[in-house]
């Protein structure tokens, strides 16, 4: 028997009566069933420092961003902490007489990396400082390793990144980065950190460090896209390869990893879900340089909402399963959740 006041439609027998926008309709319902959230807290600002003093520099490839100097760097350190900016990952950009064949300037205890670290300390105690043990900023060849003949020899380097690891702790770092690649180097460093009396400090592993072509603006920034001799596929991961690259994590986790990272970032969510499936470490994940640099110059070119599609990206991580991730929207991205 039919009820004249019956409002069902042909959708509801379709859907079984149950219609997806329903919790779609308001910014309430919406705001209430919201699965992921974006927070100061997801947040860390990589930077890039140079020598001299006073200086901001502007990186033509990379708009918004500049290399600063100690002194500026210091002063930005204040305003991420005012923010809530939990921590900050530092680049250096040294003098190219310094650089030579085997990355010697990173042993300097005094050297560009290592002054940086202490000035963050003292002006934001309240802030994390990561700092990154790859030789690449250091060698006249752009390579992340020791360069013998045509090969990039693992051992030596990991020698040497053991050692810069314990002048980086005793200048302070919170957490080792080792984005080199190297085999066995995070087990090297946990151990040299641990008979230097370093305990606390942490090591955050580039697990998957992919051969990407979203590198580009990075070196720039750092001054090794002219230096570069070949390519670093024979120790970065073939992008290709995820099964690959879910065994070099394992194999970190082993050797004693506090967390992952993946890099870059948007071409590889799926490895950020694998890997926080797999693991269950925190695992971060690089806006690498090349993201960057295509988001805000999209934007520039009015192709794009810059800012929205900045806070879709990054959360587009924190759905792949990240605890946090690397990028240099940081203090942006800081300042309008600060606002929201």
């Amino acid at each position: 028997m039919n009820d004249a006041n019956d409002k069902t439609h042909l959708v509801d027998r379709i859907t079984g009566h149950r219609r997806m926008r329903r919790n779609r309709k308001a910014d309430w319902t919406r705001r209430l069933v919201r699965e992921n959230r974006l927070t100061v807290d997801d947040l860390i600002w990589p930077v890039f420092v140079i020598p001299g003093d006073n200086i901001e520099e502007p990186i033509p490839a990379m708009p918004g961003v500049s290399r600063m100097s100690v002194d500026r760097l210091a002063e930005a350190a204040r305003k991420a902490e005012a923010l809530g900016i939990p921590a900050i990952a530092t680049f250096p950009n040294i003098a190219l007489e310094k650089r030579d064949m085997n990355g010697s300037e990173i042993l300097n205890p005094e050297n560009l990396i290592n002054r940086a670290t202490r000035a963050i300390k003292k002006a934001a105690p309240g802030v994390g400082v990561i700092t990154d043990v790859a030789l690449d900023p250091f060698t006249s060849h752009g390579h992340d390793g020791i360069l013998i003949g045509d090969e990039i020899v693992n051992d030596a380097t990991v020698d040497h990144i053991c050692a810069a690891a314990v002048l980086q702790a005793e200048a302070g770092a919170d957490i080792i980065a080792p984005s080199e690649m190297m085999d066995g180097r995070i087990g090297a460093i946990r151990e040299r950190l641990d008979a230097a009396g370093f305990q606390n400090v942490g090591i955050m592993s580039y697990a998957t460090k992919f051969s990407s072509g979203f590198y580009g603006p990075y070196r720039e920034a750092i001054a090794t896209k002219g230096l570069l001799k070949g390519d670093k596929a024979s120790y970065y991961v073939d992008t290709a390869n995820g099964t690959e690259a879910l065994r070099d994590a394992a194999l970190d986790v082993k050797e004693g990893a506090d967390m992952l990272m993946v890099k870059p970032g948007l071409p590889y969510l799926d490895i950020c879900w694998r890997m926080k499936e797999a693991f269950g470490l925190p695992v971060f994940a690089y806006q690498v340089s090349g993201e960057y640099a295509m988001i805000r110059m999209a934007a520039e070119r009015g192709a794009i909402d810059g800012e929205r599609v900045m806070m879709e990206t990054l959360l587009s991580f924190k759905r792949a399963g990240c605890d946090g991730i690397l990028t240099y929207f940081a203090m942006e991205a800081a300042e309008k959740l600060a606002k929201s």
